[in-house]
């Protein structure tokens, strides 16, 4: 989930630093707004909520039980405290979406991701990753220790001592 979250991340930041002076159309918004609900992507921002909560239990509870109490009645999941923030959240990637893709484009990828196969990519895409970058460090540590051997005997081979 982490992935798809810095993923997310970076699309607003991109959206708010680089969003076209062109809104999308509202046909196009549709579609966005539609593959973003397929995508689940309101449900991995909801999956993140508790340990955003927890790290900001201390900062404003300030290790007061009775403080305590309340803060945590206000931040039960699917609580409305956080409905704006998602809401947002959700407009500004459908808006993303939209001004990435043109609209064949969009319903070509909520067609993919609606099938089997796309749901099933999408439940594997964080292990998927996951193993993906372990893969890549082992390979390149094996070829940083094998290269390494390599050249320290090439030069040797030309007379350096090493």
């Amino acid at each position: 989930m982490s992935r798809r979250l810095l993923t997310i991340a970076g699309a607003l930041l991109l959206l708010v630093c680089g969003a076209s002076a062109q809104a999308p159309s509202p046909e196009a918004m549709s579609a966005a707004r539609q593959l973003v609900t397929t995508l689940k992507i309101a449900d991995q921002y909801r999956a993140q909520l508790p340990q955003l909560m927890l790290k900001l239990r201390p900062v404003v509870a300030q290790d007061r039980p009775e403080i305590e109490r309340d803060y945590d009645a206000l931040t039960v999941p699917g609580s409305e405290i956080y409905a704006p923030f998602l809401a947002s959240m959700i407009d500004q990637i459908a808006a993303l979406y939209a001004t990435s893709f043109t609209l064949d484009e969009l319903r070509q990828i909520e067609t993919f991701y609606a099938q089997p196969a796309g749901q099933k990519f999408l439940e594997k895409s964080d292990a998927l990753a996951q193993a993906s970058a372990q893969i890549g460090q082992d390979v390149s540590q094996k070829a940083a220790d094998e290269l390494k051997l390599r050249l320290i005997e090439a030069l040797r081979q030309k007379g350096h001592k090493l």
